[in-house]
């Protein structure tokens, strides 16, 4: 078969010892970073692009993968440990995970997440192996009309059911939009939003946009929290294993998470916060110790994790099929792929064969390593949560300066990145979501684009969007996303009208 000689291939490149040593420092990496926290793959990323300008874009991709993926791995530390997750999708870790480090199974809760994230990146990357390149022959019957609407419900998915008011996420996508919007139109020759500064005419580079945001925004946002924001680390106390009962309560959960996690994680309206709830849910539902939950049930460790890792492995499949970011770091990743001139979508797997398999060769690898370095290593990574703040953050800040300037040798780059953090704190003060801004700024050029082109076919025509089968289901999809946050409190809203009327029927059949 075409795939297993591709992902022969694949490993044949991944294998060798430059690769094998990027996949190492990115892995590493990646765990250093997600057991920090408020430092998360996304960050790190975003401040490792302007210094791989010049790297080969298959080592390169290699790195970030392997940062994308010690990211999730390590998050899970400061979640059970410090009961801070590192991100929203690591939130369902820290109810369990946190309580067992109190109660003194910490090193359980640790080896869970561990090696349930390995089954489920391991199993996740299998399906990627074969489900990937399915997707992108689908989607080359897509046609402008069809890339547009996928565009929208990219839009309204990461809006809608990523953050948790609908108007604070509509309000960041539009930010996004305004920003990708200035420069020139490259059809008009117009200039749109550039205020009559001849240095915006080429636009805001999506480098300094994301660095602003991730890197300036946090830690402007975490300096501003310092007095206030107490820490409780926990140690952990015994060995870094499970007992034979915690591995069978263990084992069900990460395979159930991973079927959640991974299919959730592959929608073009994909993310890692609704498969990990999910699982939390199931587990809770379907667990024989009950009573255990809140107060330190392995299950609810072992599903989140299992789920966490599976989603964010799916969120490559519409990343390099469609082109498609569903997540923060997968927008960032785009972003890398527009810097070594490469776009992801179905040509992908044509145009750039050996980087797209080695890349997923690189996970299977990177999933061997990342075992191998948490077990054994979690006290040294626990280590790290005494580095004190003010030094992390203000390095960050000396790194994302020296990075940003670097690009160009701008210094109106450096002021726009820290006018855009500014966006960024007061963004994070107020709980607006960031993923949807960074997603905007990414994508605006590609709807702009397909929209465009799609008049242009259809002659000015509105209704080919929904003339089109493909459109229509995705938009409808779009539609679906925006109302599926109301639906339980509809449901809820349904169930108590209806046992208020079977009570008032009740008293008066009684009274009569």
């Amino acid at each position: 078969m075409d795939v297993w000689n591709s992902l022969l291939n694949g490993f044949a490149t991944a294998l060798s010892p430059e690769y094998l040593l990027l996949a190492a420092i990115g892995v590493t990496l990646g765990t250093l970073v997600g057991v920090l926290p408020g430092i998360g793959p996304a960050l790190t990323v975003a401040l490792l692009l302007p210094i791989t300008y010049n790297f080969d874009p298959t080592g390169a991709f290699i790195m970030f993968a392997g940062i994308y993926y010690g990211g999730m791995y390590g998050g899970s530390t400061t979640s059970i440990l410090l009961n801070t997750p590192g991100e929203s999708a690591s939130v369902a870790t820290t109810i369990e995970g946190f309580a067992m480090a109190k109660a003194g199974r910490g090193g359980a809760a640790l080896a869970t997440s561990a090696i349930g994230s390995f089954v489920a990146g391991t199993i996740s990357t299998i399906a990627i192996t074969f489900v990937a390149p399915a997707v992108a022959q689908l989607a080359l019957l897509f046609q402008p009309a069809d890339y547009f609407a996928l565009t929208v419900l990219a839009f309204v998915s990461v809006t809608a059911l990523v953050g948790r008011s609908l108007l604070r996420g509509m309000l960041s996508l539009f930010v996004g939009l305004f920003v990708g919007l200035v420069g020139i139109d490259v059809l008009s020759g117009q200039t749109r939003f550039t205020f009559g500064v001849r240095e915006l005419l080429d636009g805001l580079d999506i480098v300094v946009v994301a660095v602003g945001l991730f890197a300036v925004g946090e830690a402007l946002y975490v300096a501003s929290r310092m007095r206030y924001a107490a820490e409780e680390i926990v140690g952990v106390k015994g060995s870094v294993w499970m007992t034979r009962d915690e591995w069978r309560r263990s084992w069900k959960p990460w395979l159930r998470g991973t079927l959640i996690g991974f299919p959730l994680g592959s929608l073009p309206a994909g993310g890692a916060e609704i498969p990990t709830f999910l699982s939390y849910s199931l587990e809770k539902r379907l667990s024989k110790h009950k009573e255990e939950f809140g107060r330190g049930a392995i299950e609810g460790v072992a599903g989140p994790e299992a789920a966490n890792n599976a989603a964010f492995s799916g969120v490559l499949v519409p990343l390099l099929t469609l082109g498609i970011p569903t997540s923060a770091t997968a927008a960032i990743l785009l972003v890398a792929f527009q810097i070594y001139n490469l776009q992801p979508g179905p040509l992908l797997f044509q145009n750039a064969p050996d980087l797209v398999w080695a890349l997923i060769a690189s996970l299977y690898i990177g999933n061997v390593m990342l075992l191998v370095l948490n077990l054994p290593l979690v006290r040294i990574w626990i280590k790290l949560l005494e580095i004190p703040r003010p030094l992390l953050y203000s390095s960050i800040l000396v790194f994302a300066t020296l990075g940003v300037y670097s690009l160009a040798n701008s210094v109106i780059d450096v002021l726009i990145m820290y006018g855009i953090g500014l966006v960024g704190f007061f963004m994070r003060r107020y709980d607006f979501p960031v993923g949807p801004t960074v997603l905007g700024v990414i994508l605006v050029p590609l709807m702009e684009a397909q929209f465009r082109r799609a008049l242009s076919i259809s002659q000015g025509d509105l209704t080919i969007f929904l003339r089109r089968p493909i459109s229509l289901t995705i938009l409808l999809l779009a539609v679906a996303a925006v109302l599926l946050p109301y639906v339980p409190a509809l449901i809820a809203r349904l169930r108590g009208k209806k046992r208020t009327e079977g009570r008032f029927v009740f008293g008066s059949g009684s009274e009569d």
